[in-house]
């Protein structure tokens, strides 16, 4: 159970990307709807557009929202990654030129920091990098030594109480660097702890294994999340080895591009197969997409850009993973969750899964 200002979220919980502030598509009531207990937003854009004194002013980044339950801001280090062609790095921080102005902006963790207690999320970043899979061993050392001693930086100026600090384990795939970035980090001492630096570019084996290596380490008491994924087979391993918390863009990219979630594996509503199909996505979903429309009618929408299919479709992905996970806590709790998970896996896999999940 993950305890907030904002209310408790069960876990293992999946939670929507909202980037600049906003989940696309959706509203605070179709999120809460959708079974969303957490929304992200990232403290790059929110700094840069509207500017953190306009959040603020407007009361926090809840009340400037209008979405009442748990935040968790990121504190930009995927756009040290994600960015690098427009960031340089040093010992101080990150030097950004803006997406959207070519401004130039210093990142440091001291500002970072303070700039996630001004927009007001319930869980706050450190500044760390994200360093690509491929960078090599040497890269990966500084940058995960430099990571932790902006951790610590983080947390000798974070001072906002009712905000939670959550550190980063860093270390790319070498087991070595992953152990002492773990060890830093928890003797820094922070609410909560995130695994980063994965679904980067290294294969789910590669993943899993480092995962598998870390996630068992970490504080038993305290939050274990996962940065970066939404596939559900992706989610349920990371679950099964011990994630409580994670978060993707995939379910929303992926309906605006025509592809919904279902128990029989993803399904592209462009193929021709779908045109004449009058079932609902997915037989027992609750959601507005399901329940009211046939694949034909949400096809047709794809096909003709209508706004409403990408925003149905986004509806459906965000609710089909929080049902999954909600089944996930189920079967934790009955004590067979490793076989429900293969079973699952092996159906989604194989597209003979029928029906609402089991």
């Amino acid at each position: 159970m993950l305890k907030t200002p904002h209310g408790e979220v069960e876990t293992p919980t999946f939670m929507p990307v909202g980037t600049r502030g906003s989940v696309r598509g959706l509203s605070p009531a179709e999120l809460r709807a959708a079974g969303a207990g957490v929304v992200l937003g990232n403290t790059y854009h929110l700094y840069l557009r509207p500017g953190t004194r306009v959040i603020r002013e407007a009361g926090g980044l809840h009340a400037f929202t209008g979405w009442d339950g748990p935040m968790l801001t990121d504190s930009g280090g995927y756009q040290v990654f994600s960015l690098s062609r427009i960031r340089k790095l040093s010992e101080d921080g990150v030097e950004f030129t803006s997406v959207y102005d070519g401004s130039v902006h210093s990142f440091t963790p001291e500002l970072v920091t303070k700039a996630q207690e001004e927009i007001g999320a319930d869980i706050a970043m450190v500044l760390d990098e994200c360093p690509p899979a491929n960078a090599p061993y040497d890269y990966h050392a500084d940058s995960m030594r430099r990571t932790a001693r902006w951790a610590a930086r983080c947390k000798a100026v974070h001072d906002r109480r009712d905000q939670a600090l959550f550190g980063i384990v860093q270390g790319g795939l070498f087991a070595d660097l992953r152990a002492e970035s773990l060890r830093r980090t928890v003797e820094t001492g922070f609410d909560g702890y995130a695994i980063g630096g994965l679904s980067v570019g290294e294969s789910r084996e590669e993943m899993l294994e480092v995962l598998g290596g870390v996630a068992p380490e970490l504080p038993a008491d305290k939050p274990r999340y996962f940065m970066g994924i939404g596939d559900p087979i992706g989610v349920l391993q990371v679950i099964a080895l011990g994630v409580d918390m994670f978060d993707c863009v995939l379910p929303t990219r992926l309906a605006r591009h025509g592809a919904a979630l279902t128990s029989r594996g993803k399904i592209n509503l462009k193929n021709a197969r779908y045109r004449t199909d009058f079932e609902p996505l997915e037989e027992g979903c609750p959601c507005e997409a399901c329940s009211g429309y046939s694949r034909a009618y949400l096809a047709h929408l794809v096909r003709e850009g209508e706004l409403l299919g990408a925003r149905l479709l986004s509806l459906h992905n965000v609710t089909f993973l929080g049902r999954l996970c909600g089944k996930a806590r189920q079967h934790i709790v009955c004590g067979d969750y490793e076989s429900w998970m293969s079973h699952r896996i092996e159906l989604y896999a194989s597209g003979e899964a029928r029906g609402v999940l089991e």
